[in-house]
């Protein structure tokens, strides 16, 4: 029997105290469990790095409050086979790491993903989550129709991505200059390596967003940015759209 790839799990946070312990609480609870799991901090002011620090994972801190080096910064200390990247406000399903195995098992595949539910402790936000789904297939149909039949599907932070360590340094890692958005252009320089699979499996991710804007506002949001975004607007202008909430 082969052995299963080890699988290094990779966190970026920045004041996440309210939502990281209950994701570690997720990620402690893997079967079988992760090879490492490393947060790297932005340079939180609440209580983030003491939850991870008492998690007893492994606690890593970037020069910058931004995702993509963060990520980056997590991907250069990984030693496992497989990289996943997994938001401080997702949870995942306790055999997460076999079935991305199983996934990735398959060479063609560069980057696997899962359907992300939003929602919170007394609600589900299924218009919100549909639109999430829809957005990883049309969005390239729509804009990138030549890359869409080569088999890209836009995969966001909160749908968790995982790849193979080498084809992520391959397609270059994110890119550090983008304040938003570095997970669909990672998701373009991947499909170049094979294709982006949405796993028909969920995880939960919070609705913070949404609590605030108002479930109208927060499509209205969401559609924009993907079409101005894939009409070819900079992110660094889409980002007053899309505020820091915690």
């Amino acid at each position: 029997m082969a052995l299963m790839a080890r699988l290094s799990i990779i966190i970026p946070t920045l004041n996440e105290a309210t939502t990281l312990a209950r994701a570690l609480q997720h990620v402690k609870a893997l079967d079988p469990p992760a090879w490492e799991v490393l947060v790297v901090d932005g340079g939180s002011t609440d209580h983030t790095v003491q939850i991870a620090m008492e998690a007893g994972v492994a606690m890593l801190h970037s020069k910058a409050a931004s995702r993509a080096l963060q990520m980056n910064d997590g991907a250069r200390a990984a030693t496992g086979d497989h990289l996943c990247f997994l938001h401080a406000d997702t949870q995942i399903p306790t055999d997460l790491i076999s079935v991305a195995e199983r996934a990735l098992a398959d060479g063609s595949i560069a980057c696997v993903g899962f359907i992300a539910m939003m929602g919170n402790s007394s609600k589900t936000r299924w218009d919100i989550s549909a639109l999430n789904v829809l957005k990883t297939y049309l969005a390239p149909l729509l804009f990138r129709p030549y890359l869409y039949f080569r088999g890209l599907r836009l995969l966001f932070g909160d749908q968790v991505m995982i790849c193979r360590r080498e084809t992520f340094w391959k397609a270059g890692g994110f890119n550090e200059a983008l304040p938003i958005l570095e997970d669909g252009d990672l998701c373009l320089r991947l499909v170049r390596h094979g294709r982006i699979l949405l796993i028909n499996r969920v995880v939960i991710t919070s609705d913070r967003r949404v609590q605030r804007w108002g479930a109208a506002r927060a499509v209205v949001i969401y559609v924009s940015i993907g079409v101005l975004w894939g009409l070819g607007m900079p992110p660094a202008r889409l980002k007053r759209f899309y505020e820091d909430i915690r």
